[in-house]
């Protein structure tokens, strides 16, 4: 199975994140890493939990391991420690191929991370998002471009063996000369894998409540030229483009989102964390507070179950599967969706062959609305 642990805990919230997180504030830490040492316990209990997709059999521990958040670069040596001593007393990590921590510029320095490497984390993704200054400023970030430099010089000399940046396109004042800029300069760095997201705008965020006002407003040509920009100078520099916003060195696939993309089932522990095993999805808490107690109280935190039916399912392998270059097996097609699958292909935005259906690099900037015809 896939692990994820979700760390809720930022310095500054940032006015297009979407995902669940706060500043440390009163929050007692401690209590919080306690508590997901708990959660792994009593979720463990439940073994088996899941099926290995490339072994076929029934196996109760992780291959792959993300933390996510929020900012988990944030906690504290012990902290950190104490975690993974926790999760490595509760899990065999014999079949872990993986460990992913998300860190932000500027949240480490070499100590800490030859930390991560000392606790077995095998690849850091740097939320950068952009090296330009004005961009940074605008989304948020606290970080100088010279620290997200120095960041990825840092997690190198510590020798952590995969290095990913994540960065975004399409911002509020970004014009195509500053994703330019920072493309070049992502790749001047040498890193192992670099994400390249276009902005979407969530509910709930500082820049969703701009655009319904007209402050900020989008625009589908400009995102299909900073797309396609993105993916002439990473290809140039050796990078595959294997899923719609990511690209790798060879040997750097990030093989926790390929899990997420296949199906795979996964175990989410922390508040607003979610897993679906077995076909039963189920959300934590969106609380941190509420989390630590109801963990504390009765050993889950859960907050909602749903048992996904076959039509649900098929929706989400399809919508997700095509981002990628392996693209969807033609059995998760029904008639309907095939005949709009052909007339797709005829339009040169899909390939069919050998049992699959692909995107063509034509149809790749348009994964959304296919997946929408698909469906």
């Amino acid at each position: 199975m896939l692990l994820y642990l979700h760390i809720p805990f930022c310095h500054r919230v940032c006015p297009y994140c979407s995902f669940y997180k706060h500043t440390p504030g009163g929050t007692p830490i401690g209590e919080f890493i306690a508590a997901l040492g708990s959660e792994a316990l009593w979720r463990r209990g439940l073994q088996p939990l899941s099926i290995r997709p490339d072994s076929g059999k029934g196996v109760a521990n992780p291959y792959s391991i993300y933390f996510g958040g929020g900012t988990p670069s944030m906690l504290s040596p012990k902290h950190l420690t104490d975690l993974f001593r926790s999760l490595r007393n509760t899990f065999d990590f014999s079949d872990v191929s993986e460990i992913t921590l998300e860190a932000n510029p500027a949240t480490f320095d070499l100590a800490k991370a030859e930390l991560f490497k000392s606790l077995g984390v095998t690849r850091v993704s740097l939320g950068i998002q952009s090296f330009s200054p004005h961009v940074l400023e605008t989304l948020g970030r606290e970080h100088s471009p010279e620290e997200a430099s120095e960041s990825v010089a840092i997690l190198r000399t510590a020798g952590i063996p995969s290095v990913n940046i994540d960065l975004m396109f399409s911002i509020p004042g970004q014009s195509l000369a500053d994703w330019e800029s920072t493309l070049r300069h992502a790749v001047s760095l040498k890193p192992d894998h670099i994400s390249a997201y276009n902005l979407t705008y969530e509910e709930d965020t500082a820049f969703f409540e701009s655009l319904k006002n007209g402050t900020y407003t989008e625009n589908e040509d400009h995102d299909a030229d900073h797309y396609h920009l993105a993916e002439e100078i990473l290809t140039a520099a050796g990078f595959d483009h294997y899923e719609t916003s990511n690209y790798a060195q060879p040997g750097h696939h990030s093989r926790h989102n390929q899990g997420y993309w296949e199906g795979a089932d996964y175990l989410g522990l922390g508040p607003s964390a979610v897993s679906t095993i077995h076909g039963v999805r189920e959300k934590n808490i969106p609380d941190t507070a509420a989390y630590i107690r109801q963990v504390n109280s009765i050993g889950n935190a859960i907050h909602e179950t749903e048992s996904l039916t076959h039509t649900q399912r098929r929706i989400e392998l399809i919508a997700l599967g095509l981002r990628t270059t392996r693209g969807i097996p033609l059995d998760l097609l029904d008639v309907e969706a095939m005949g709009k699958a052909n007339t797709l292909a005829s339009e040169n935005l899909v390939h069919i062959g050998e049992g699959r259906l692909r995107l063509t690099r034509l149809g790749r900037p348009l994964v959304d609305p296919i997946a929408a015809e698909l469906i």
